[in-house]
């Protein structure tokens, strides 16, 4: 039996070569669209599932309320850890990190690495495993430093690195106590080297690391958050409302950002993911089921015949379906060498760095389990549709009522370009949204400006670099920083203006310089004037501030006005347009520039019109000079704009992508549909012609039953979309409007689509000889 289920199968397959190409090929598009997302999202939900103690140790996150909120954040000041550590015997043990980028210096190399600054416990509550080394003793020493596998292989090539010595920043020589395997590539951490907490900073309010604990019992996290949560209020009169929690390190994958409440958010990502899979699954079988419904009439007469000579309802369900399945198992295997091909282009753009386990059983189970679910369910409607027809009914040529306003038929379409048309208009507010965002003014003049970072080196011959930089007649001006403008690092918070107390809980960006950091970086003083210490020697005690933080101090006129710090008091001399820090997609945020007599970053203003490649040589010629005992690399503002972009134009390209997948496969369900349509009605199509029907006029006839479930689609799509339209677009600060005209051109673009692929078939049934249709009559 289950042998002439195939035969069968495979007859039907070739009988109707069209068709089945179209319904393998919709469902192999449709396959390998879920394909691409299923890996992504389990790409995203292994991250950190590899460690041993994911559900007992916990990140420590801070939460502050504010006007519009709950403020919550993961960086932690230094003495937080061992504070928890020390106060709370429920907390076994903790480890900081932080992150840190070191020029590495052994025998005539010289290789530029990030790692991160951490404690000995590290190793033992995280599952990254040593090579050679100790986990628990290779931090120990503040000298120490565990370095992974590849980091090995670029140093010390094939020489054991265990107790070898390196030098780090030209400055202090580390042993090499432990190398660690390569890092899995489904791990947040990232880091090609560890070294020992060696930071010694006591201050409470000063946030840069990381905090992690690991709890006796997990189960008793509840208590422990009660316990832990005003900690930092005890130890800083500046941190007083500030309360910490946990939150545990096997969740983090899924919970990315917490609310405005202090809760924890599901990742939306994730669940836009979700979704999109479906969606693309869905409107592969939607096309399926529409191609084999719509050959009903051919196959009816089987069915009756077959169900005359005794077949059962339920062995003709198991034939369609063994139909259904063979077709899912040629459009799997299609839809897995289109995976194949695209991987490598989807991981780059999707950032999923891994490769397709082709040699995992799991995978080849899962992939089977997938392609069989799909055929059932893309078989289940057509194979209970033919097989529930009447034999007496089918075998006198009756099969349907053609007046009936709603058919199945009809409603597959219309939900195939609901879900085409949902996306177009999710493309176009998402190109919107990312165009909005990158035609922002960012507060400051990218072009012209170039950083490096301020090595030993060049902070003993600064003045010296100064003027030689300036004497090439190119610099318009130089300064030092703590941070570029394009790189946010340092926040500061307890500041108290005209307002008062309620200042104390906001948090301000913090940018120290010894003075013309506003001219170097092309900020616009909207009154007062910049920092300089060289002018202005009581600019110790002064800072700028931007508008935002002028209003968010209670500041009209904010020149000449204090700003306390504790018990320290900073003289506002200026205020600055205000200029993004990061995110293009956030709103602006109140920093403070403030004076520090050294920073770590070289700010470099070009002259208009000097931005040369010739010009840039010159520049970075004369830092190589006074910097040979480290790596001289210019980074440039305008390249830090453009990577903040990146992530949400390769976002939009996928997204393109996918919709133009999805139309595809509902305008080939719509091709295969006005084919098999006018190969029914090719003889009424003759007798038209004969009579004097143009060749409009039977075009028209073809095509405007299928053009007006395109308008129903349209209008069931619109409002829908404009709800997630609005939903989608509460997720960023800095956002664009939900424009009118969107849903009208949303419209007109599937009615436009939809129109010239039902004319393709439409027009060449018109044209064709009557002859050819009438002859056999």
């Amino acid at each position: 039996m289950i042998k002439n289920y195939f035969k069968t199968a495979i007859r039907n397959l070739f009988k109707n070569g069209l068709f089945s190409f179209i319904s393998v090929s919709g469902l192999a598009l449709g396959m390998a669209g879920a394909g691409l997302l299923i890996l992504n999202i389990q790409y995203k939900l292994s991250i950190d599932q590899f460690h041993e103690k994911k559900d007992r140790v916990f990140k420590v996150y801070g939460k502050t309320s504010t006007g519009s909120g709950v403020n919550t954040t993961d960086g932690n000041s230094a003495p937080l850890g061992p504070a928890l550590q020390k106060e709370f015997p429920q907390i076994l043990q903790m480890t900081r990190v932080a992150p840190t980028g070191k020029m590495f210096d052994y025998k005539d190399k010289k290789i530029q690495v990030d790692g991160y600054y951490t404690d000995a416990a590290f190793l033992d509550m995280f599952s990254f495993p040593l090579i050679t080394g100790n986990k628990r003793t290779a931090l120990k020493d503040q000298l120490s430093i565990v370095i992974t596998e590849g980091l090995a292989k670029k140093i010390f090539g094939g020489e054991d690195p265990i107790n070898k010595i390196v030098k780090l920043d030209n400055v202090q020589s580390f042993t090499v106590t432990g190398v660690l395997k390569e890092l899995p590539l489904n791990s947040s951490f990232k880091f090609e080297y560890l070294l020992p907490w060696t930071e010694n900073n006591t201050n409470w309010d000063v946030y840069f690391a990381k905090t992690y604990v690991e709890l006796k019992n997990p189960g008793n996290v509840k208590a422990v958050n009660k316990q832990i949560a005003g900690i930092i209020s005890e130890h800083s009169k500046n941190e007083e409302g500030r309360q910490v929690f946990l939150h545990p390190v096997s969740k983090m994958n899924l919970h990315r950002n917490f609310d405005a409440n202090g809760n924890p958010e599901t990742d939306t990502e994730l669940i836009f993911l979700y979704l999109l899979a479906a969606v693309m699954l869905l409107i592969g079988c939607i096309n399926f089921m529409n191609l084999t419904t719509a050959r009903s009439e051919k196959r009816a007469k089987e069915v009756g015949v077959r169900k005359v000579m005794g077949a059962a309802k339920i062995s003709l369900v198991i034939q369609f379906i063994t139909e259904s399945t063979l077709l899912a198992v040629f459009s799997g295997c299609i839809a897995m060498c289109i995976v194949q091909l695209v991987w490598p282009a989807f991981s780059a753009i999707a950032k999923v760095p891994v490769n397709i386990p082709w040699r995992s059983p799991f995978f080849w189970l899962s992939a089977s389990a997938f392609i069989f679910l799909t055929g059932i369910l893309a078989g289940s409607y057509p194979a209970f549709y033919l097989s529930s027809f009447r034999p007496v009914k089918v075998l006198k040529g009756i099969f349907n009522n053609k007046t009936v306003l709603i058919t199945p038929r009809r409603i597959l379409v219309v939900s195939q370009f609901v879900i085409a048309i949902f996306l177009i208009n999710f493309t176009i507010v998402f190109r919107k949204q990312v165009n909005y965002t990158e035609n922002r003014d960012p507060g400051f003049v990218k072009e012209q400006l170039i950083y490096h970072p301020l090595t030993s080196d060049l902070k003993r011959q600064y003045e010296v670099v100064q003027q030689e930089l300036m004497n090439t007649g190119m610099v318009a001006a130089i300064c030092e920083s703590n941070m570029p403008v394009t790189r946010p690092s340092g926040w500061v918070n307890g500041l108290e203006g005209a307002g008062g107390e309620k200042n104390r809980n906001t948090y301000f960006s913090l940018i120290t310089s010894p003075g013309n950091f506003v001219k170097t970086n092309g900020l616009t003083l909207t009154a007062g004037r910049d920092l300089d210490y060289e002018i202005y020697h009581t600019d110790t005690a002064s800072c700028v501030i931007n508008e935002c933080a002028a209003h968010e101090l209670g500041f009209t006129n904010a020149v000449g006005q204090f700003i306390k710090d504790g018990d320290f008091n900073w003289k506002i001399v200026g205020v600055v347009k205000d200029f993004y820090q990061g995110s293009p997609n956030e709103i602006t945020k109140p920093a403070m520039i403030r004076y520090e007599k050294k920073g770590s970053i070289l700010n470099i203003r070009l002259k208009a019109g000097f931005a040369t490649q010739q010009n840039v040589t010159t520049i970075e010629a004369i830092l190589k000079k006074y910097n040979r005992g480290f790596i001289t690399e210019l980074q440039f503002a305008e390249a830090d704009v453009a990577n903040s972009f990146r992530q949400r134009k390769n976002a939009l390209m996928l997204v393109n992508s996918f919709a133009v997948i999805a139309i595809l496969i509902a305008c080939m369900g719509l091709l295969g549909l006005t084919a098999y349509m006018g190969e029914l009605r090719k003889r009424e199509i003759g007798i038209r012609k004969v009579l004097g029907a143009s060749v409009i006029r039977v075009t028209a006839l073809l095509t405007k039953d299928f053009i007006w479930l395109v308008i129903v689609a349209v209008l069931i799509a619109s409002p829908l979309a404009m709800l997630f339209i609005n939903f989608f677009l509460q997720h960023f600060s800095y956002r664009t409007e939900a424009s009118w005209w969107i849903l009208p051109l949303s419209g007109i673009i599937a009615v436009f689509i939809a129109t010239l692929t039902i004319s393709f078939n439409a027009i060449r049934t018109a044209i064709e000889n009557p002859v050819n249709s009438l002859r056999s009559e």
